[in-house]
């Protein structure tokens, strides 16, 4: 599979993600071609005479567009009817290879993106409803009405507030001012800054791209370090922007509201009957998560090392800002103090009977009664609406392809791939497929989607502890999204800046994936065996 292009960089409008690739303004700026804006004064027929040749190329590159979209697209149909025409085995419902049909399809058209992630799931939805596979009364819509989904969405509209106010620029600011006397601090510095705001921040592309990332373009910069050349970019900039999308991948590993995919995994282990808390979840990725964020920005420093390691100016340059920032403001005191009752709900609600959904929905009232977050910013928030449609759309699917017996069928399958293993080794060879099988994948959530209910249901099947294996398949859900340069939002943004390369990526991206499960497989397992979780 080709991989798909980098996702756009960093939104200056929160939510959107509509903007330009960060670098992007340095290709709108670029030279101009040999005899340039002194030869046009000079001889003024040659520029029009460019005009005919260029659109010759921008016709040709639409029709290639063209093709490549075509070609995608009866792929995908070719593999849904193909799919859908296999004669439903036994304990399957006659319109169970039909709706495997229509979710492989709506899958594969996640990967390959003729349409956007959300226009891909409405035609998805449409065709199970028009071929009569989902009806529309209690199977199609049902998705939309699962709490689990509005929590991701609204965990999107708290995580503005961070943006509108400044307040998460200024954490950063205050972390570098602290540890950036050197490459290794500053890394640090940026990690701490993602640690802070995992938890009420499900967009981690939003996280990267809106608060992190601008942050390490702009201490790169200062320090000299652009993507313009290789000695440039190595300098720090490409040590700095690869350790923030490894950090990111562990943030986000440990908190079910630090990525989006990771309440659609808790919902699945759900109907498998395992149930997973907040708070449960975040106790289980303690240790591993914050022994990683130790070792992977050194290890980083080891494997892809910057050429400067000393920077003494940017604590300097962190402050200045700072001072240029003000005191904080009284919207940003309110975000503050609502992150806190956030977190502090969301890790014991259970106790005062307040379900996370609920908090979540309670945190976004405080920001529109105070002002910290207006209507306008909500509705102008595309990725979180879209992220309603394609997780409610999915769910849907994904709920009715269990109701009709194909994920019993396929874990089954699964499960007997691995028979006759004692559980540990069973489980261990279905983590680590489960890992290495996001290189064909663009997106952590559709990995998920696509295959988290089926590897738990095998890892049950095979003995291993339910809890145990649903924790662990969730943590990996989110370790495997820096692994290439097209695995996960985060990565995009940072490819798309232009500081590091593709084989770069890979042979980095590979170690580093060794690194994190290493850290995860035997400190973590080891931590939640001392958790109870292996009984």
């Amino acid at each position: 599979m080709t991989p798909p292009p980098a996702a756009p960089g960093p939104s200056s409008t929160p939510g959107t993600g509509t903007d330009p690739a960060p670098g992007g303004a340095a290709h709108d700026d670029a030279d101009p071609a040999p005899g340039g804006a002194a030869s046009v004064r000079e001889e003024p027929a040659a520029e029009p005479a460019a005009e005919p040749a260029e659109a010759p190329a921008a016709a040709h590159a639409t029709r290639a567009a063209r093709r490549t979209r075509l070609i995608q697209v009866v792929v995908i149909v070719a593999v849904a009817i193909g799919i859908a025409l296999v004669p439903p085995p036994a304990g399957v419902d006659p319109r169970g290879m039909h709706m495997a049909g229509i979710f492989v399809g709506t899958v594969l058209a996640l990967i390959l993106q003729p349409l956007p992630t959300a226009p891909v799931a409405l035609v998805g939805l449409a065709v199970a409803m028009l071929t009569g596979t989902m009806s529309t009364d209690g199977e199609a819509l049902v998705g939309f009405a699962n709490p689990t989904i509005w929590l991701i969405v609204a965990s999107f509209f708290i995580a503005d507030g961070f943006l509108v106010t400044g307040l998460g620029r200024r954490i950063a600011l205050a972390f570098v001012a602290r540890l950036g006397g050197s490459s290794l601090g500053l890394a640090y510095g940026m990690a701490l800054t993602d640690l802070v705001l995992a938890p009420a921040t499900p967009s981690n592309t939003a996280r990267a791209g809106g608060v992190v990332y601008p942050i390490v373009a702009s201490l790169s910069r200062v320090q000299g370090s652009t993507p313009e050349s290789d000695a440039s970019r190595r300098r720090l900039g490409s040590y700095l922007a690869l350790t923030s999308v490894q950090v990111n991948t562990i943030t986000s590993a440990m908190f079910v509201t630090a990525m989006a995919g990771n309440p659609v995994a808790q919902k699945a282990a759900a109907d498998l009957g395992i149930e997973i808390s907040w708070g449960g979840w975040a106790l289980a990725a303690l240790v591993p998560g914050l022994l990683s964020l130790v070792i992977v920005p050194w290890a980083m420093s080891r494997v892809y090392p910057p050429t400067l390691t000393r920077t003494p100016e940017a604590p300097a340059h962190a402050r200045e800002e700072l001072r240029g920032l003000g005191p904080l403001s009284a919207h940003e005191r309110i975000m503050a103090a609502t992150f806190v009752l956030l977190l502090v709900l969301w890790c014991g609600g259970s106790l005062l009977g307040i379900p996370a959904t609920a908090a979540a929905f309670g945190g976004i009232a405080v920001l529109l009664v105070t002002g910290v977050l207006k209507w306008s910013h909500l509705a102008a928030n595309a990725s979180a609406w879209s992220t309603l449609i394609f997780f409610a759309v999915l769910v849907g699917m994904a709920d009715q392809l269990d109701a009709l017996g194909v994920i019993d069928l396929v874990g089954g399958a699964v499960s007997g791939s691995v028979g006759g293993l004692p559980w540990p080794w069973a489980f261990a060879v279905l983590a680590l497929v489960y890992f290495f099988s996001h290189y064909l994948f663009a997106s952590n959530t559709a990995h998920i989607v696509a295959m988290y209910a089926v590897f738990l249901g095998a890892a049950v099947a095979t003995g291993t502890p339910p809890l145990f294996a649903a924790l662990v398949l969730g943590f990996i859900g989110n370790l495997f999204g820096g692994i290439s340069h097209y695995a996960s939002g985060p990565s995009g943004v940072v490819f798309g800046s232009g500081y590091v390369t593709t084989k770069e990526w890979f042979r980095v991206g590979f170690a580093m994936a060794v690194v994190l499960i290493v850290i995860w497989g035997v400190v973590g397992t080891a931590w939640m065996s001392v958790l109870g979780l292996l009984s």
